[in-house]
């Protein structure tokens, strides 16, 4: 079994402090989700995306599809928010379809063209199908308890 639980990458905990990545309103970074099938391995060690074990299927496009970052009211932070000493990011839901795979998992990553830093990998606990329909995966709410991505 390739995979083996949830992890924030070692290359987004760096690229944090040394400004790799931007989340911030105006920001020219774009970030993307690309699923995986068991084959891949994926780590917090994963220094960026990859195709190896990345699904194949009609209507998949290798390197997945981007992310839109979820908008938070929060004044003087439209795009991140900071409650109870959390500070959180969560993105709008992905989907493909009408697709035919299956996946195990997924990695956000920066699309920037060349080492496309990652993120986080995203374990789905088993495989997960779909047969000529929609494939989604689905973000937690934006919220300092709930949000994909928390700093505290």
């Amino acid at each position: 079994m390739a995979f083996t639980g949830n992890y924030t990458c070692d290359t987004f905990k760096v690229g944090l402090l040394d400004g790799t990545f931007d989340f911030g309103t105006g920001t020219t970074n774009v970030f993307k989700i690309a699923l995986y099938t068991n084959s891949a391995t994926l780590n917090q060690s994963t220094a960026g995306y990859t195709s190896t074990g990345e699904v194949v299927a009609t209507g998949y496009t290798a390197g997945g599809e981007t992310l839109t970052i979820t908008q938070v009211p929060i004044i003087g932070a439209p795009v991140t928010g900071s409650s109870s000493d959390v500070a959180y990011i969560s993105f709008q839901d992905a989907t493909w379809g009408p697709i035919t795979l299956t996946a195990r998992g997924c990695l956000i990553y920066k699309y920037d063209g060349s080492a496309n830093p990652a993120v986080c990998v995203l374990d789905f606990g088993s495989d997960k199908s779909t047969t000529n329909g929609t494939f989604a995966v689905q973000f937690p709410s934006p919220t300092n308890t709930s949000a994909i991505i928390r700093i505290s």
